[in-house]
């Protein structure tokens, strides 16, 4: 596999826009919270340093990845925000749950963004196993909750300037 020793976390292809004239909703599922808590970190820490002002930066936390959705729409549709990032992780087990459960959540969050014609990104991690979720959480692999970052800030940016 191409990616098994390479951190996907790599903007070096790309600009990312200064982040200070928009602002942003981090949702954050509670379960898997050791993972889950590092996605957030690296979604934050990446908007502040692109520029967001922390003032600008919503932080709610819903209790697992289902609820992603629940909780970007009640965001949407209560408070001004250029983008809304959507975190968790679903860990594969051995009944049918992870496929239901990743299916719902990922037409769920692009159906609220639709919903909104705001920018709602998907940062949760579809795992096989804890170890693959740790190596995408600030592991080998990078941090995906950085990479749904850049995404807002990148969308924030198309969407303001398509206007």
């Amino acid at each position: 596999m191409a990616t098994q020793l390479k951190s996907l976390s790599d903007f070096s292809h790309t600009t990312i826009p200064s982040a200070s004239p928009y602002r942003f909703a981090i949702v954050t599922a509670q379960w898997n919270a050791d993972i889950t808590g590092a996605l957030y970190q690296g979604a934050y820490e990446l908007l502040v340093k692109q520029g967001a002002s922390p003032e600008n930066i919503i932080s709610v936390t819903v209790p697992g990845s289902f609820e992603l959705t629940s909780g970007a729409d009640m965001i949407l549709n209560n408070k001004k925000v250029d983008a809304v990032i959507c975190l968790g992780c679903v860990i594969k087990g051995d009944t049918p749950h992870f496929e239901y459960i990743c299916s719902a959540v990922a037409h769920g969050i692009t159906n609220v963004g639709l919903k909104y014609n705001i920018p709602a990104i998907f940062g949760v991690l579809t795992t096989n196993n804890q170890e693959q979720a740790l190596e995408r959480a600030g592991g080998k692999h990078g941090n995906k909750g950085e990479e749904a970052a850049a995404t807002a800030i990148l969308m924030a940016d198309l969407q303001r300037s398509l206007c």
